[in-house]
Order: C-alpha cells, then sequence, then structure tokens
C-alpha cells in the first residue's frame, strides 16, 4: 500500500468506534519510528495501567461510574515493560507518562516502576494522579524510580472540590501533593480544568497557591472525552478566558523556553500592582494553558498511547485503536510487535481524530471512550 506524506487515508473499519484487528502496512522504506504520513514521530509515550477510577468528576464519567475492564484484560507488569522496552529501545521513545484512570488503585504500582527504571536508568517517568492515597506513595515512589508527577486538582474548596469530583478527597488530595514535593517528585505540577460557573472564579486564587509553593499549574481546556458526552464548546471556559480571569491578579508574559512539542503553553507570571494595574515584583513562576480545543497544537503532537488493555491509540480523539496486548499474548516477537505499533501510528489523523482541526465542528465525532477509559 502506498500512502504519500499528507495524503488522505482510505478509511478502515466500520466507521462505528469498533477496534481494527491490523492497521494497513506503512510504505516501503518509511524510516524506523513511530512516524506519521505527516511527518511527525512520537517521542512521548502515554501508557495507562488502568481504567479504574476513585473519583467521578463530572466532566470525564457518570456518578454511578463505569463497567471496569477485567483484571485479565488489563495488561500485567511483565506485558507493561516489554511494551515500554520496545518503544524506548527499538522505536524512539524518549519520555514515558505514566496514566489511568486511577494508576494509584494499582497495587503493583510501585513495582512496575521499580522494574522499568531497572531497565532504563535515564527514561524520565512521570505520572498523572488524582492524589487520593498520594501521601502514603510517594515516597516509595520516588524511591522506585519515578522522575516526577502531575495531581489533578480543580479547586480548594471543598464543596466545590466535592461537587466536581462527586467525592469529599479534597485534604487527601492536599496531603498528597505536599507528600509529593516532600519526596522529591518534582517539579510538581497541578492540573486544573474549569467549569463555567463552578470553578472558573476560582482560577486566580488557585494560581497563587501554586506559585507560592512551587508548583507549576496548567489549567486544561474542556474537551470532549466525558463518557456521557454532554460536551459543548459553547459551555467551556476557552483559553482566551482563562488569560482574562488570571489577569485579575497577574500579569502573564511568555515564556521564552522553547515549547519543543509540550502540550502547554507557558507563561511567566508576576503579580499586577493594583493602582497601575502593570506587573510589579520578580517572576513567580509559570502557568501553562492547553488549549486543545481553541489553539490545537496537533501539528506538533508528538504523543502515542498505549490503553490499559494494550490498544494503541495514535490521537486522543481517535475512533480506531489497534491492539498490541492481543498480538503479544499470541506470542508475537518483538520485531513484529514494533511493525503493529509503526504501521498504527503512521495512519495517525492530522488532527482531533480527523484531517482537520475542529473540536465541536460539524463533522466531528467523539470517541466512545471517556478520558479515563484513554488514559490522559
Amino acid at each position: 500500500m502506498s500512502v504519500q506524506l499528507g495524503m488522505p487515508l482510505p478509511s478502515q473499519g466500520d466507521g462505528t468506534g469498533s477496534s481494527v484487528a491490523a492497521p494497513p502496512p506503512r510504505p516501503a522504506g518509511t524510516p524506523v519510528g513511530l512516524f506519521d504520513r505527516y511527518g511527525r514521530r512520537a517521542t512521548d509515550m502515554r501508557l495507562s495501567l488502568t481504567d479504574k477510577c476513585n473519583l467521578r468528576c463530572t466532566y470525564c464519567m457518570p456518578a454511578e461510574g463505569l463497567e471496569w475492564l477485567s483484571k485479565q484484560a488489563v495488561m500485567t507488569a511483565a506485558e507493561i515493560t516489554r511494551i515500554v522496552r520496545i518503544g524506548v529501545e527499538q522505536l524512539g521513545v524518549r519520555e514515558l507518562r505514566l496514566t489511568g484512570g486511577e494508576p494509584l488503585v494499582r497495587a503493583d504500582l510501585v513495582a512496575i516502576i521499580a522494574g522499568l527504571r531497572k531497565a532504563h536508568p535515564d527514561l524520565p517517568i512521570s505520572m498523572t494522579t488524582n492524589g487520593v492515597g498520594l501521601d502514603k506513595t510517594a515516597a516509595a515512589l520516588k524511591e522506585a524510580g519515578l522522575t516526577r508527577i502531575n495531581v489533578s486538582l480543580d479547586s480548594l474548596h471543598e464543596e466545590t472540590f466535592a461537587k466536581l469530583t462527586r467525592r469529599p478527597f479534597l485534604d487527601k488530595v492536599l496531603a498528597g501533593v505536599d507528600a509529593a514535593w516532600a519526596a522529591g517528585l518534582g517539579p510538581v505540577k497541578i492540573n486544573a480544568v474549569l467549569m463555567r460557573g463552578i470553578n472558573d472564579a476560582e482560577s486566580p486564587d488557585l494560581l497563587a497557591w501554586a506559585v507560592d509553593r512551587g508548583y507549576e499549574l496548567r489549567f486544561i481546556e474542556q474537551m470532549p472525552l466525558d463518557a456521557e458526552h454532554g460536551w459543548t464548546r459553547r459551555d467551556m471556559i476557552t483559553a482566551v478566558e482563562i488569560r482574562g480571569l488570571l489577569s485579575r491578579d497577574f500579569v502573564l508574559s511568555p515564556d521564552q523556553r522553547e515549547r519543543d512539542g509540550a502540550p502547554a503553553e507557558r507563561f511567566d507570571v508576576r503579580r499586577r500592582e493594583l493602582a497601575s494595574g502593570e506587573a510589579t515584583g520578580p517572576v513567580l513562576g509559570t502557568v501553562g494553558i492547553i488549549a486543545s480545543v481553541t489553539e490545537p497544537f496537533c501539528s506538533d503532537c508528538r504523543r502515542t498511547r498505549i490503553t490499559a488493555e494494550g490498544k494503541i491509540m495514535s490521537c486522543l480523539f481517535s475512533r480506531e485503536e489497534f491492539d498490541l496486548l492481543g498480538l503479544l499474548r499470541q506470542g508475537a516477537g518483538d520485531d513484529e510487535l514494533a511493525q503493529r505499533w509503526q504501521d498504527a501510528m503512521w495512519i495517525k489523523p492530522k488532527a482531533h481524530g480527523m484531517d482537520h482541526t475542529g473540536l465541536g465542528a460539524p463533522d466531528f465525532v467523539q470517541p466512545d471512550r471517556s478520558m479515563s477509559a484513554i488514559g490522559g
């Protein structure tokens, strides 16, 4: 099958979002690595350890939760280690982010990280967590080899936190953030999603709290990845609005460091002088804004995703996914697994699961999986 860079791919599957067993092969002569038709190369691996979560965030899943994968369906520690090894040694993966669901619900999490660190002494290994239980595990995670951590935290107010997560666990999360900092899992990054009329007015206070403690706050535009498919572009808080909200107390100026494929646009943060409205004093820290909807960065996307049951997702919004774990369990060798992975990434969509950007556009179709089932 001959496909030119940037050319559309003949459609695969039935269009319903069901998995396709194997992608079409890449053209002969394509370089080794996780390249796609648009010249991008994935070097940042996001690997989900579980689809289970102990929160019920309104922008992710329904109050009653979801039907979880069986234990047998989820990758084992040995399978995770093997897949990561193939990614690093054969395909050019340069950094690993462990995600969920909630990674901390896996009883073998520390052992998984220790195994990965032993195999790859220099690989940056980070983790995204909701922080519930992190106060008890942060030191062990650091000792096992975790490099740094991202903690999801949308509000510092108990009532608002409980409304968004449907759980009264704010104190547990704050204790987890403190424990991560104390253990040396820095820079600690805080991920926050603003919801209109719920926590958007709290954004300047959340930023003040983060910079006072040396944490890097990252505001993430709400994306259409909720299990109930209730997202609308009209209701979401945009990056422009976020910058406006923060301007009440702060002056933001572009961070001069190279973005280098990072999803967050970063800004230096200074206090705003009340009388003049000008910036005053030194840079307090940085804040990031991930504007996947209104200011997409798909042209420089460098991510490849493996779901908890070992499916390759080339794009967060893909409606096609390809089975890597099934092939592994059938006895495939490393080269065959690497080939499957490369073929799957070659047909990565240009943007947002389509051949153009446009979350909320008339032709956009939300993926069946929610964020917790994909892995962020």
